[in-house]
């Protein structure tokens, strides 16, 4: 088994730095960081020449990528593409994200994610299902047509999928599924996430109660924050325990906005980055269509024609960056928002960090935090 030693750059693990020290990568997992003096004889020597050694990305909100949606292509061919298109921005582990649509496209998409995780398709790390239990009244660029309540069949789609694939995540309103529900998903392991919703404070802390563990970008979508009244983000914010998912673009959350979230968020539950990308990342399109409305790409948006958003213009690399230079955050606690705490929001510990016994998944960037390589398992997917 071949051991390499990555060396001349400065590592972060996701809890501290390493200066004048190696990481060692042996079949496929992290074997240790040490400093170079102590470096084993085996260990075939790669020399990085300066910059940054990170964790590489976990993004559990995806819908797309390379000129690829999962609504449109929900096959192993549709997710391959769409992690590589994510793998040149950084990004190792992923969840492509299908947005509401009919039962068939959702069982599709379920069956190409089982056989994804059987082929070892580089970065995929399991499904997001958002919708089609969500709220026609917090519907975004949902169709609302799609929109529907969960029925026993949608239940046990889900409970017999839950085993075949490493994570499988849902967002869901209260409005169209109930606690009961919540309580089966979340006994099967299944990430039960809170989205698209008018739900307030006290509903949210019975579906918390009931095994919710996450909230689905943060602000969009769901009910505000009031004064008598707090609502989602209230009861997001409040909570010691749900993880809250954050677009960090600058559009769909202001960076004030952004930064009043990080500084009130209690407890254990943290406030993670997601793109929730659609298919124009890694290319130069500029419109495309989601259930058969056109979506068009103009100044770091995506809109509906009658501008309403519609996903993500944005990779992770730009958003760590966007954290860390525009809301000021130190650059580890930036990159803890895309690697260490979603892992902990889907429950994963084999990804995030750089510790012995981790997936080699890591990220080289350059001084100016521009991309240089991107490793999964080990193995380089892409280099600049």
């Amino acid at each position: 088994m071949t051991k390499k030693a990555y060396l001349g750059t400065r590592i972060f693990d996701g809890e501290t730095w390493h200066d004048d020290s190696a990481l060692i990568v042996a079949g496929g997992k992290i074997e240790a960081i040490m400093a170079v003096t102590l470096l084993p004889e085996d260990a075939e020597k790669v020399f990085v020449d300066g910059g940054l050694l990170l964790p590489g990305f976990i993004d559990l909100q995806v819908n797309g990528g390379g000129g690829v949606m999962l609504n449109d292509e929900p096959t192993v061919a549709g997710l391959s593409r769409i992690c590589a298109a994510h793998a040149r921005f950084g990004t190792t582990a992923l969840l492509p994200t299908l947005i509401t649509d009919r039962p068939e496209i959702t069982r599709a998409t379920v069956e190409a994610g089982k056989q994804a995780k059987r082929d070892g398709v580089p970065g995929f790390l399991g499904l997001h299902l958002e919708g089609p239990h969500i709220s026609v009244a917090r519907k975004g660029a949902h169709d609302p047509s799609l929109i529907r309540s969960m029925d026993e069949a949608d239940l046990d789609l889900l409970l017999s999928s839950a085993q075949d694939l490493d994570v499988l995540l849902t967002t869901i309103a209260p409005e169209n599924v109930t606690t009961a529900q919540v309580a089966k998903l979340a006994g099967a392991g299944i990430a039960v996430s809170l989205g698209h919703t008018e739900a307030g404070f006290e509903t949210a802390r019975r579906y918390e109660e009931a095994g919710a563990r996450m909230v689905t970008h943060l602000f969009n979508a769901m009910s505000p924050l009031g004064h008598r009244e707090p609502g989602l983000v209230g009861a997001a914010l409040d909570s010691t325990v749900l993880h809250c998912g954050l677009i960090a673009d600058g559009i769909h959350v202001v960076p004030s906005s952004m930064a009043i979230a990080l500084r009130a968020k209690r407890g254990a539950g943290h406030v993670f980055i997601v793109t929730d990308a659609m298919s124009p990342i890694g290319t130069d399109i500029t419109r495309f269509t989601l259930n058969g409305r056109e979506i068009l790409r103009k100044d770091g948006q995506l809109t509906l024609a009658d501008g309403t958003l519609a996903g993500a213009d944005i990779d992770m690399l730009s958003s760590v960056r966007f954290v860390h230079e525009t809301l000021g955050l130190p650059l580890e606690e930036a990159v803890r928002m895309a690697t260490v705490y979603p892992a902990e929001a889907v429950g994963i510990s084999h990804k995030g960090t750089l510790l012995a016994g981790m997936d080699a998944d890591f990220v080289l960037l350059n001084d100016d935090l521009s991309m240089n390589a991107t490793f999964i398992g080990g193995t380089c997917v892409h280099r600049q």
